[in-house]
């Protein structure tokens, strides 16, 4: 990390903070850049596509005045919290006005007035986001950092730069980016920060479901979401915001027989597929596979533990989950319910016998989400026994061996019956009706099991015969 002197000059080669610089000087007012850029460099830490520009002034009146000397035609305005936006090279520039800000206790919207460059940063969220880089040219790349962000930075701690109580009681959804930048970091968060979001807790109400899902999501695609869970459940946010995971910790124990901690073993598939794959709706999808466990939970003499259809009641759970969250009801939302409710029969394969008929109706239910819904059961193994894992591991081989066999010689993905309805309607001169369901239906049954093959005059065939066997011809 870079901590050898004060000043970043080198950090600022973007020819855009060169004239960020003349403009600030011409205008006679201060700029700086400031947030996640100057943190993010300072540990080297790439990817960072947002840059937060601090202007001691009108930071509308500058961005416009910025965007028309770089003949930048588009620029976004809002007036009310007095910032504007462009896009630069790829980058998205956002230009605010130093101010002051004050809380009410029903809103996290501030009352803002003007202030300056140490106003602002006294209202940051964290003391590793207050670290500044000015741009002005008497101190040109000096390193403004009033509340030790550095120090922090170095060493790994999340940190309020003013009382925690008043920062998280002012906007609550500070205490979710604390977690969530502890989760992505790998940082801490100080133990009085951490005691502050626990006595905060329940302001979390007032924050809207669109911004609690974004932080969630963001923790989800961090490299190991474990983290941003655990201190979610820890700090007492995760029973008031997502009570269907919250409830999932715990172990029961009846007749020394007990059952794992569902919360646990649901993070750890999280982590494991956070290594496999980068899609969201699959992290999601880990996140919910076992959801309905608690709903399902029953003990059974002589069985012990059992959690029966929890994969068909978590798959009904989802569109629930998903309105509460405001998270897309659309296509994502069904892959969730799709893999959520498939997920258990992989692993049923792999303990049984493998047949080329339960593979064909794998492929068949899957389609094209089938390699996804393989990762997820890969993933889905936290065994501690070595041996245990080792056997899945490679009985999950075999099953995708058996699915690429099954896949090349029937072509199933994405599977509709080779006749159609229409066609069995014209053939036997009948209307729509049960009988052409049940016919359509008994030509998908053969080519699941393997009576006919996947084509079209097997398929016409087969259909002839079993009209007769109704009566049909």
């Amino acid at each position: 990390m870079d901590t050898k002197n004060t000043n970043k000059s080198h950090y600022l080669k973007n020819p855009i903070f060169g004239k960020i610089s003349e403009l600030a000087h011409e205008e006679g007012i201060e700029a700086y850049v400031i947030g996640g850029f100057v943190r993010d460099r300072l540990i080297n830490r790439e990817g960072n596509k947002d840059i937060d520009i601090v202007i001691h002034g009108n930071g509308i009146d500058f961005t416009k005045k910025l965007a028309k000397r770089l003949n930048i035609k588009k620029t976004t305005v809002y007036k009310t919290f007095g910032t504007a936006m462009f896009n630069y090279n790829d980058t998205e520039f956002e230009f605010v006005g130093a101010r002051k800000e004050s809380y009410s206790r029903d809103s996290r919207n501030p009352k803002v007035e003007l202030g300056t460059i140490e106003d602002d940063q006294k209202r940051r969220d964290f003391t590793i986001n207050a670290l500044a880089i000015s741009l002005n040219k008497d101190n040109y790349g000096e390193l403004i950092d009033p509340f030790s962000g550095i120090e922090d930075l170095h060493n790994k701690i999340i940190k309020t730069p003013l009382d925690p109580k008043i920062t998280f009681s002012d906007d609550p959804l500070r205490m979710l980016r604390a977690i969530r930048f502890a989760c992505q970091l790998n940082f801490e968060i100080a133990e009085r920060s951490f005691k502050a979001i626990q006595e905060n807790k329940n302001r979390i109400k007032i924050i809207t479901p669109e911004r609690v899902h974004t932080e969630l999501n963001k923790i989800l695609m961090s490299e190991k979401p474990s983290i941003g869970f655990r201190l979610l459940f820890d700090s007492g946010l995760l029973e008031i915001i997502f009570p269907e995971l919250y409830r999932l910790a715990g172990v029961d124990t009846q007749k020394n027989i007990s059952h794992k901690d569902n919360f646990s073993h649901t993070i750890q598939v999280v982590d494991n597929i956070a290594k496999l794959s980068d899609d969201l709706w699959l992290r999601w999808s880990a996140l919910l596979h076992d959801i309905a466990k608690p709903r399902t939970k029953k003990f059974v003499e002589g069985l012990g533990w059992t959690f029966h259809s929890h994969n068909f009641i978590g798959a009904k759970m989802v569109p629930d989950i998903f309105k509460r969250f405001r998270l897309p009801l659309n296509d994502k939302m069904k892959f969730v319910q799709k893999i959520v409710d498939l997920h258990m029969r992989p692993i049923a394969l792999v303990e049984d016998i493998v047949t080329d008929s339960a593979i064909r109706r794998l492929v068949v239910d899957a389609g094209e989400d089938i390699d996804k819904l393989m990762t997820l059961c890969e993933a889905d193994i936290t065994s501690k026994n070595e041996k245990k894992v080792a056997k899945y591991i490679e009985n999950f081989k075999n099953v995708r061996r058996k699915i690429v066999e099954v896949e090349e010689r029937d072509s199933l993905r994405n599977f509709q019956p080779p006749v159609s309805g229409e066609e069995i309607m014209a053939y036997f001169n009948i209307p729509a009706s049960k009988a052409v369901g049940e016919i359509k239906n008994a030509i998908k049954e053969a080519i699941l099991e393997g009576i006919i093959p996947n084509d079209y005059e097997a398929a016409k065939d087969y259909m002839i015969s079993i009209g007769k066997e109704m009566g049909l011809s």
